[in-house]
């Protein structure tokens, strides 16, 4: 998995060097999109393909050829990645995955609400993956031509999923400080990290303007690079020591449960300033 994201990401740095290059102040951050969004696909796709078995079970029983499918999956996530990543055929792997999303979506998610309507992780998986789906029809429609009808539609599609995820997100913050912040899933932020209610508060804050000013898109460039760049400095101040201590742990499911809370998190800012990056300047 750390293998598949350094080669992913080293690979989407050397295609958007010339974009880093011409960016200035925190469009710099923008142009990252693509690496943010291809290296968590990566070492998604790399667990699928080393710890299938583990995995499995995760496929609803009533598919047949599960072991299959958890492969199929694999994958199809590097595919995608190294789409993403190198900026070919993003109009097709953006579009792909984005539905691959939605259907673990209805697959997944909504029968894990069904069961438990009050568990407030439940609710937070349902606006995770159309999120990330946002995310991936973005860098699809700027692909197609932002200015194309069916761009046009996929990022609108995509800034309606991503603003509904920010503001439901920021509201939970508050409630709940202590969790990790961006993604407010079940782990909690280490008691070694100072001024933890603060930062669970602030990201709270940032989500819900963030996303309300994107839900109404108003300013939405500003609002997503502003958003995207607090979600991905969160990741490496924040989770980055998460992510170390995880992996010096012996027990591999530490090490892999640090990597997957660093790169979903990631993967969310990858979203994010992917809209970034579609918005116009002056909005």
């Amino acid at each position: 998995m750390s293998i598949a994201g350094a080669v992913v990401s080293v690979t989407a740095l050397l295609s958007a060097k010339s974009d880093l290059t011409q960016a200035r102040g925190l469009d710099k951050i923008v142009a990252l999109a693509n690496l943010c969004f291809a290296a968590p696909l990566a070492v998604f796709g790399a667990e699928h393909l080393s710890d299938a078995r583990t995995i499995m079970p995760l496929v609803p029983a009533y598919m047949p050829w599960r072991l299959f499918w958890t492969y199929f999956v694999g994958v199809a996530l590097i595919a995608a990645s190294l789409s993403i990543a190198t900026k070919i055929q993003v109009r097709w792997s953006g579009l792909l995955f984005g539905m691959m999303m939605l259907s673990f979506e209805a697959m997944l998610n909504l029968p894990g609400l069904y069961a438990n309507p009050h568990d407030r992780f439940a609710w937070a998986y349902l606006f995770r993956e159309p999120a990330f789906a946002g995310g991936a029809w973005i860098l699809a429609g700027a692909a197609m031509g932002g200015g194309s009808k069916p761009g046009k539609i996929l990022i609108s599609i995509g800034r309606l999923l991503i603003a509904s995820a920010a503001i439901f997100y920021g509201i939970m913050h508050f409630p709940h400080p202590l969790g990790l912040p961006g993604l407010p899933l079940e782990k909690q932020m280490p008691a070694w990290i100072p001024v933890r209610p603060l930062i669970g508060y602030l990201t709270g804050a940032v989500l819900l303007v963030a996303g309300l000013g994107i839900l109404l898109n108003r300013k939405t460039r500003i609002a997503a690079t502003y958003l995207g760049t607090w979600i991905v400095l969160l990741v490496l101040v924040v989770y980055g020591p998460v992510l170390v201590a995880a992996l010096a742990d012996p027990s591999t499911a530490v090490k892999v449960g640090g990597l997957n809370y660093f790169f979903d998190t990631l993967l969310f800012g990858g979203a994010i300033l992917a809209l970034a990056s579609a918005a116009p300047h002056a909005d």
